[in-house]
C-alpha cells in the first residue's frame, strides 16, 4: 500500500489517515447493528471515502480494471447508507 499511495501522489500521512477513517469506518458498521445512527454515518463516510478513491484513480489514468474495486465498494457502501437511512 505504501508503494499504491506514492503512485497516488500521497503523503504517509494522508495513507495513516485514510486507514483510521476505514478502521473507525468498519468498526461503526458493526456498531449499526445495534445503533443504525452510527451504521448510517459510517456508510456514508466509507462511501465518500471511495468516491474519492475513484477520482483519484482516474485522475491518474488507472485502467477500468485498477478503477473498478472502488466504484464496487461506491455501489455496496452507498447500498448500505440507504439500507440504514431507511430504516428510520
Amino acid at each position: 500500500m505504501i508503494g499504491e499511495f506514492k503512485r497516488f501522489g500521497m503523503t504517509n500521512s494522508q495513507r495513516k489517515i485514510t486507514g483510521i477513517l476505514q478502521m473507525f469506518g468498519s468498526c461503526g458498521l458493526l456498531t449499526g447493528i445495534v445503533l443504525p445512527v452510527i451504521g448510517l454515518l459510517a456508510s456514508a463516510g466509507l462511501t465518500a471515502m471511495m468516491l474519492v478513491a475513484f477520482f483519484v484513480r482516474i485522475k491518474i489514468n488507472d485502467s477500468f480494471s485498477q478503477s473498478a474495486p472502488s466504484f464496487v465498494f461506491i455501489l455496496i457502501n452507498g447500498w448500505l447508507t440507504y439500507s440504514f437511512y431507511s430504516i428510520f
